[in-house]
């Protein structure tokens, strides 16, 4: 039951992103950071939690689990240590994320050869 929920949440997540993509004029780099934003936002306001409780790894792999990670660290981190907890909370807890796509995109760019649009 855990895999469906977490199927049903990620591809209702994939949905909206292919209908913004085909019915609007929004580039795929747009989508994507409204998706972190949208997740911070429902993040820092406790909605986007109840979603990850029901929808697991559906809710947290995408985009906006990414930006709700962020609101999570940030929240956790100025509970912790105050105003400076802002700067660094969201940093803190997505590291491990930044690090692998840095690694992995560097690791990329290294096998294929990147070309430019014709």
């Amino acid at each position: 039951m855990e895999y469906l929920k977490a199927f049903l949440v990620g591809g209702i997540i994939c949905v909206i992103g292919q209908i913004l993509i085909d019915k609007t004029k929004m580039t795929s780099a747009r989508i994507l950071v409204l998706f972190v934003v949208i997740g911070c936002i429902l993040g820092g306001l406790g909605i986007y939690g109840k979603i990850v409780d029901f929808g697991g790894a559906g809710a947290t792999v995408p985009l906006p689990g990414f930006g709700y990670n962020l609101a999570k660290g940030v929240i956790s981190e100025v509970d912790e240590v105050g105003l400076l907890g802002v700067f660094t909370g969201g940093m803190k807890a997505a590291a491990g994320g930044i690090a692998s796509v840095v690694t992995f995109s560097y690791l990329a760019s290294l096998v294929f050869e990147p070309k430019e649009k014709e």
